[in-house]
């Protein structure tokens, strides 16, 4: 069967790798689902999303026609997916009392080169 990119499938789990699953499309077809490609968000093992014989309906996201080899995503069917994460406030890590600009690196300079030599002879010591 010809598929084409954007075409909705079902097909069969018949193989499961640590980087994707492999699915029957048709007799003579089969197709890779990799796992950035299983669900939105991060999969550890695919064992605990799929299983081998499991019926699955995937979206043809390439078809090299070289190689024959069918890319296949469970992802792209996923609606109103949204993510919670918990971002922690960051910390202002600029001192507001140095104005940052090239005055302030000439005038550190010599500063940071004396530390720099510091350090050099304590590590060949």
């Amino acid at each position: 069967m010809n598929y084409k990119i954007g075409t909705i499938v079902k097909g069969k789990v018949t193989g499961i790798q640590p980087y994707g699953a492999f699915v029957s499309l048709d007799k003579e077809t089969q197709g890779l689902v990799h796992i950035s490609e299983c669900k939105h968000g991060f999969v550890k093992n695919l064992n605990d999303v799929l299983q081998v014989g499991e019926e699955i309906e995937v979206m043809v996201i390439d078809v090299d026609e070289y190689t024959k080899k069918i890319s296949l995503s469970m992802r792209s069917l996923e609606e109103n997916v949204t993510f919670q994460y918990h971002h922690k406030k960051r910390k202002n890590r600029q001192d507001k009392a140095v104005k940052p600009g090239f005055q302030s690196i000439a005038k550190m300079l010599p500063k940071w080169i004396e530390e720099a030599k510091k350090d050099e002879k304590a590590r060949n010591n």
